[in-house]
């Protein structure tokens, strides 16, 4: 399945995913926009849409599929159900992600890793780091939306079905924090 920009801005915005406003993002960094794709996920139909149309970015055939923490995991579910695969996720402990609940890789294994929103992929590296620690071949990442404003340092090809860079500022330097907007 085909969707392209506008299809994806336009399911985002029907649904109410793109806020306006202060935001303080996971990475520290300060935004007028945020985007909280879990308003389109929360449909499953609309999840299985997306999904279809993230999965066929990537032709290579995948053994598992890895969510990066829990906003990623529906879209991981549903890729996994596109590619015929299993689905699995990681979580942050003690500041590192980790495989949790006996989730693990073997050598070899094909991974594509999920996520819904890239910004500025450290997450995302570290993910495919530690498969690639378990001697899995990742083919990617794939995502929702790509927000990043400049190069990822992934090492492997990155997808997504809408780039959308994001205006993004340390706190020091965001002007609605020079402005007294809060957050």
């Amino acid at each position: 399945m085909r969707m392209n920009t506008m299809d994806v801005l336009g399911i985002l915005q029907e649904h109410g995913a793109v806020a306006r406003g202060h935001f303080r993002l996971a990475s520290g960094l300060h935004t007028p926009v945020y985007l909280q794709t879990a308003l389109v996920l929360q449909y499953p139909h609309m999840a299985q849409k997306m999904a279809k149309a993230l999965a066929a970015k990537f032709v290579a055939s995948v053994d598992v599929v890895i969510s990066t923490g829990l906003s990623s995991v529906i879209l991981g579910q549903e890729v996994a159900r596109v590619k015929k695969s299993r689905a699995i996720f990681t979580e942050r402990v003690n500041g590192s992600m980790a495989f949790r609940r006996d989730f693990r890789l073997e050598r070899g294994e094909r991974a594509l890793v999920v996520v819904d929103v890239l910004t500025t992929g450290r997450s995302n590296a570290e993910v495919v780091a530690l498969a690639q620690a378990y001697g899995a071949r990742v083919v990617g990442v794939g995502a929702i939306v790509d927000r990043s404003s400049g190069p990822l340092c992934l090492g492997v090809p990155a997808r997504s079905l809408v780039d959308y860079p994001l205006e993004a500022a340390p706190s020091d330097s965001c002007p609605q924090c020079v402005a007294g907007v809060p957050l």
